[in-house]
């Protein structure tokens, strides 16, 4: 059965009869969640999850589970020795090896060679290579990635979840299409958020991470045009319109101060994306503001 979202009415005794005060969703599936560096997809698939009711485990973040990994293999020698039978990705072995490292991933090792060996010494394995795309921005490389998440959605493959940060290349694209099918897990709705380069900056500026430097920021515009847009093409040529929606991400809400409500904006752009999604304007308006906002229980 796929997914569907139902609104649900209040049975607290203070509530106006009929009210519909949440949603939730049911059923099996997923729903992708793109767009570039600092959007907010953090902030919206939170928004999302507490909207449609979605447990924590249903929420896959790319980013997060690659971090989560590499930071479990540089504490866990055990973990970090079964990197390559479940992802390919080996601490023990060279990128720039031309025996153990596909060449298009040595490719792309290469171009980076000087700041790899500056960073992790004269021989960068494998394991050294992916931390350095996630923590710097680049392009994971793809068969990596695609053995990392179908691990996660194999996992899921009963629930709706939430997928958020991929895809970041039209190969990947490819992927989780062929994965969607292979498993009968139905993508839903591609969450397609759209914001300027110059409030990209602005954001990720604001926010102050040491690498989030001038000319970082630059590359990483650059690589979400060149490869996460035509990535989302692509998606929208294999499953319609109808299902992959362009949501702007700069819905800024301003207090009587004239201060950005951060929380506002938020659930500002979290209604668009509701809408996308088939929920009406009409349910919208009586959703309850906590539904957004509250705390995670």
């Amino acid at each position: 059965m796929s997914a569907r979202i139902d609104p649900l009415m209040s049975a607290r005794p203070h509530a106006g009869l009929g009210l519909v005060t949440t949603v939730r969703a049911t059923g099996r599936g997923l729903i992708l969640l793109a767009g570039p560096s600092s959007c907010g997809k953090g902030a919206i698939a939170l928004a999302l999850r507490r909207t449609l009711q979605l447990p924590a485990k249903n929420h896959v973040s790319m980013g997060e589970v690659l971090r989560t990994l590499i930071d479990d293999a540089r504490r866990d020698a055990t973990f970090r020795a079964t990197l390559g039978w479940r992802y390919g990705v080996h601490a023990d072995r060279g990128v720039l090896d031309e025996a153990a490292t596909a060449p298009e991933v040595i490719v792309s090792a290469k171009k980076r060679e000087a700041e790899l060996v500056a960073r992790y010494g004269a021989q960068p394995s494998q394991l050294d290579w992916l931390e350095h795309c996630v923590t710097r921005g680049l392009l994971v490389p793809d068969k990596w990635s695609e053995r990392i998440l179908e691990g996660a959605i194999s996992d899921r493959r009963d629930a709706l979840v939430l997928l958020d940060g991929y895809p970041r290349s039209e190969a990947a694209a490819s992927h989780v299409l062929e994965l969607s099918e292979r498993l009968q897990v139905p993508i839903l709705h591609v969450i397609h958020l759209s914001i300027g380069k110059r409030e990209m900056q602005r954001r990720a500026l604001g926010r102050q991470r040491s690498d989030d430097t001038p000319e970082s920021l630059e590359r990483r515009y650059q690589f979400y045009i060149d490869h996460v847009q035509p990535a989302m093409e692509l998606l929208k040529q294999k499953l319609g319109g109808h299902t992959v929606a362009l949501i702007d991400a700069h819905q800024p809400a301003y207090r009587v101060d004239g201060s950005i409500d951060l929380e506002a904006s938020v659930r500002a752009v979290a209604s668009a994306v509701m809408v996308a999604m088939g929920v009406s304007r009409q349910i919208l308006e009586h959703l309850e503001e906590r539904s957004l906002t509250a705390p995670e229980r």
